[in-house]
């Protein structure tokens, strides 16, 4: 049938159309990936926009999939995705044979899935299956309606995202603006992946006055009168949607309309034929796309006549018809006649609909069943949907789905029965539910939600919990972030005398992988070895045991034998990877890349290793939790060895799983530390401040990482006071055996103090510094008894510590700024390394002594951060460089002071990015960052990022010398 009649022109989209077809194809290579989400109000145009951009995506040869997400929270898991298979297939022949088999098999494995821990491996196998349907063409997937999508297709979404593979992909999505209200879950993805190179967001606006009336002329035929067409503007406001069902009015005489959408719509409504209005309110309460064959149920019409109303109300515009079923042409007329049918009538209405799903099982959909008899007011009926529904949610690792309807069959469950007998609930032991719901919650990292559910379970304060019970809870908790009430949980189980040997060894081998992550080895150590032995005594115990292992041989390797203990963690992986379980193998894998990169300081092997982990827990569907945590280690490894780039797509990439509570955390930290590296005070700001929230409990694993990087910011800022006390706190609040983090912690207290002297902003504390003294002096004795990759880790920081200090006893020593660059060097540790080639050269200028060996400090400085992109650290060694009058690029020019030709002129630019030379280009059109966001999709914070980086990079301090730069390079 066809979807519309009297279609209106696309007016006021050109520039949109032409940036969506770059975005998403043009400017994309093999194996890159893009998506641009197209944001705006309801029926500012989205849905069109998409279409217009599919039809000539589809002309340039690209593989378009579409669908469109339901509108209801608890749909379907991946149900947009079924859709746009679905619909691909229809449309293709016999002679594309091929590319059918492809789509059919990935049909055939979403319907024979098995649940697993994660949906890690059904995304993998998605991706091959999508590239199978390429077949090496550009392939887009088009999503409607994406606020609201479910939780397992932004899964998917992100997962594709990340570009593993060779697919070139792209993602053009269409959300409603004012449905992303509160904690709406799509509205911090949002947020999120506006900040990432391959996302953008389109802001789609109204039309302004000079658009709104050509589209009010092109419907009408002729230009209107200046009345009408400002009569139209006001109630319009330029949405367009609302602009040409105004403009029809006016065209086909209609008046006496007012001026309201309610009015408009009960108006196109009120004018149809009988049959025609039941059809439309039928639509409107049901869950779209609404099929023929169930709409003919619900209003048993004969299908002639069906058919005749159908058609009316396609004509009235008000219903679009597609081979799936009908939708309304906009879900404002929902929200219209949802006022306009009494409550018995809605419920009439939604029982009608239950009951045509039920006679038809080949066509049921449980999600649909259970929302129709929930506002039929049959809880009866829909409980049994509800948890049919979460079963088969939790089947395609729709975790988020599930615990929807977990939750909504817990308040079936209560809900009074006032129909007839049979409409009764089943009878269904309430602690079950809450049990699924608490699971779910936790596994969709709702993690304060499970704990909520479990508090229920256990049956109040008054209730003594059983052992499992409290195993679970802290579970729950560590995930949580929240590490001090958890190792207290797992001590209770270990004291209680009514706990069985596996739950005691259960609860030692986890409060050992606890303590591990907290930093108190020797205490992880103890408990691994308890652990081992109640799991000695326990058949079956593989996880108890691999997680024990992991913890002693971490524990051994940092305090006594770092071979012995790194054997120790490798038998543990082994044993992992023999018995198969995909939680024993991700402890494994994230416990040795940690060794590695972490007391060990063997980075290059650690980075290696965390990424093949990631790859691998990623097929064993852990992908949102452990793959996550692996990528951040990696991460940490790329920033020390000075690959910030690369560490900058690692985090991206694990960030677009959306990870939540102590996974969430530490990605985060590893952003902030890229973040505070290239000054972007905002980002590191909103990070920790989102860490900071998390850690409602957390002990030094994350508690510590987070004050320093927070002392590192201050300074960058000038705020020498914040630091201190940011440090002043971490070694309050420490437990950590950790001396390489406390040597850490307290060089950058004694670089606050130094700071603080330098610039005499705030006086310096001489008993914060003689507490720093200290802990320094305490540091350097354990490391000297430490395993000697420990000493050598904390030494570095011991070295920085010293120099500071002849900082605060005077002008600085050369000497053991000296040692610190040799220090840094030796581990190829980039940023320490130049930071302390800038303080080796400010001491050498403040005795005005070897200023050519201060000038060569300073070049390789700013050669070394100027590769890291530390902006900070650069403006200060330009700041030392302008004072001592040293020049820090040599620029070569011809004869006659004049550039000519292709030489030295042209390479001035081949310091800069693609992308720094595209802001560059705007910059010298004269646009203010703002304006460059808007055309290239980037956020105007991230544009200001990149002029500094563009001014750091040609050596200038204003828009108007990069832009004589950008020209005269141009010009060439």
């Amino acid at each position: 049938m066809a979807t519309d009649v009297d279609t209106a022109p696309l007016v006021g989209r050109a520039d949109q159309l032409t940036a969506l077809r770059s975005a998403l194809l043009d400017d994309l290579g093999p194996g890159q990936t893009a998506a641009v989400f197209v944001n705006g109000e309801s029926g500012v145009g989205k849905t069109r926009l998409l279409h217009e951009v599919e039809a000539r995506l589809r002309d340039a040869g690209a593989v378009v999939l579409t669908g469109s997400c339901l509108d209801i929270g608890d749909a379907s898991p991946l149900h947009p995705v079924l859709q746009a298979l679905r619909r691909f297939d229809a449309e293709l022949t016999a002679t594309q044979a091929r590319t059918s088999s492809a789509v059919r098999g990935l049909l055939r494995m979403f319907a024979e899935e098995t649940a697993t821990p994660d949906g890690g491996a059904l995304l993998e196998r998605v991706s091959r299956g999508l590239s199978l349907i390429a077949e090496g063409r550009p392939l887009v997937l088009v999503l409607d309606d994406l606020q609201w999508v479910d939780r397992s297709t932004r899964q998917l979404l992100l997962y594709l995202l990340a570009g593993l593979g060779d697919l070139q992909l792209s993602v053009l999505a269409a959300v409603r603006a004012e449905s992303l209200q509160g904690a709406h879950p799509l509205r911090r993805v949002l947020t999120e992946l506006r900040r990432l190179r391959s996302v953008r967001v389109l802001d789609l606006a109204p039309l302004d006055r000079a658009d709104t009336d050509r589209l009010v002329a092109a419907i009408v035929g002729t230009p209107a009168t200046p009345e009408a067409a400002e009569q139209v503007w006001q109630r319009s406001g330029g949405n367009p949607f609302v602009v040409e069902e105004l403009a029809r009015d006016l065209r086909d005489g209609r008046d006496g309309l007012s001026d309201t959408l309610r009015e408009i719509f009960l108006s196109r409504v009120d004018a149809l034929p009988q049959h025609a209005h039941a059809v439309v309110h039928a639509v409107a309460a049901g869950v779209e796309p609404v099929e023929h064959w169930l709409l003919a149920e619900v209003l048993g019409l004969p299908e002639q006549e069906l058919i005749e109303a159908a058609r009316a109300a396609v004509a009235h515009r008000l219903l679009v018809g597609a081979d799936d079923g009908y939708r309304l042409r906009h879900r404002l007329v929902a929200e219209v006649l949802a006022h306009e049918l009494l409550p018995a009538e809605r419920s009439a209405l939604h029982r009608r609909y239950a009951e045509a799903l039920t006679r038809a099982p080949a066509e049921l959909h449980q999600a649909r069943l259970a929302h129709h008899w929930r506002l039929a007011g049959e809880p009866g009926r829909a409980l049994p949907a509800a948890m049919a529904a979460a079963r088969e949610a939790e089947r395609l690792h729709g975790f988020a789905e599930a615990h929807r309807h977990w939750s909504v069959a817990l308040q079936l469950a209560t809900t009074p029965v006032t129909g007839p007998a049979e409409a009764a609930p089943v009878q269904v032991d309430r602690a079950v539910l809450l049990e699924h719901a608490a699971e779910t919650a936790h596994q969709c990292g709702e993690h304060a939600r499970a704990l909520s559910l479990l508090a229920e379970l256990a049956g109040g304060d008054d209730v003594e919990p059983s052992c499992a019970l409290r195993i679970r809870r802290a579970r729950y908790l560590a995930a949580a972030g929240r590490s001090a009430p958890a190792e207290a949980e797992y001590q209770r189980v270990l004291e209680a005398v009514d706990c069985t040997s596996r739950e005691r060894a259960t609860a030692a081998a986890r409060l050992a992988e606890l303590l591990l992550h907290l930093g108190r080895y020797a205490d992880a150590g103890v408990r691994a070895r308890e652990a081992l032995e109640l799991a000695a005594e326990v058949d079956g115990s593989t996880t108890e045991v691999v997680l024990a292992s992991s913890a002693l041989g971490f524990s051994e390797a940092f305090l006594e034998d770092p071979d012995a203990g790194l054997a120790v963690v490798r038998r543990a992986l082994e044993i992992a990877e023999r018995a198969g379980g995909p939680e024993d193998v991700a402890c494994a894998y994230l416990h040795l890349a940690e060794l590695l990169t972490g007391p060990l300081n063997i980075l290059e092997e650690g980075v290696v290793v965390a990424r093949r982990g990631a790859e691998r827990v990623a097929e064993l569907g852990l992908g949102r939790t452990y793959e996550t945590r692996l990528l951040a280690i990696a991460t940490n490894g790329l920033f020390r060895v000075g690959q910030w780039a690369e560490a900058e797509k690692v985090v991206a990439a694990a960030l677009r799983h959306r990870p939540s509570g102590a996974d969430a955390v530490e990605l985060l930290l590893a952003r902030c530390r890229l973040s505070v590296g290239y000054g972007d005070v905002e980002a590191s700001d909103r990070d920790l401040e989102a860490v900071a929230t998390v850690l409602a409990g957390g002990g030094a694993r994350h508690v510590l990482p987070m004050l320093i990087l927070r002392a590192g910011l201050a300074m960058w800022q000038g705020r020498h006071d914040l630091a201190r006390q940011a440090v002043q706190r971490g070694l309050t609040e420490s437990r950590s055996d950790d001396v390489v983090l406390l040597a850490t912690l307290a060089w950058h207290g004694l670089r606050a103090e130094a700071e603080a002297h330098a610039s005499r902003t705030v006086p310096v504390d001489e008993t914060v510094v003689r507490r720093l003294r200290e802990v320094v002096d305490r540091v350097a004795r354990k490391s000297a008894h430490a395993v000697r990759p420990v000493r050598l880790g904390a030494e570095g920081f011991l070295a920085l510590c010293t120099a500071e200090l002849s900082r605060l006893d005077g002008r600085g020593d050369p000497d053991l700024w000296a040692r610190s660059v040799a220090e840094w060097d030796r581990r190829n540790h980039p940023y320490p390394a130049a930071y302390s080639r800038l303080r080796q050269a400010e001491a050498l200028l403040a005795r005005r002594s070897r200023s050519a060996t201060a000038a060569k400090l300073l070049r390789r400085a700013y050669e070394m951060a100027q590769g890291l992109g530390a902006v900070p650290l650069t403006s200060e060694i330009r700041t030392l460089a302008g004072r001592a009058r040293v020049e820090l690029e040599e620029r070569a020019q011809p004869a006659g002071g004049r550039a000519t030709g292709a030489g030295p002129v042209s390479d001035e630019l081949a310091v800069l990015t693609a992308r720094e030379r595209e802001v560059l280009a705007a910059v010298a059109e004269g646009l203010t960052n703002k304006e460059i966001g808007q055309r290239l999709f980037i956020s105007e914070r991230t544009i200001g990022v990149h002029v500094s980086h563009i001014f750091d990079k040609l050596q200038v301090r204003t828009r108007v010398q990069a832009s004589a730069i950008h020209l005269r390079n141009r010009a060439d």
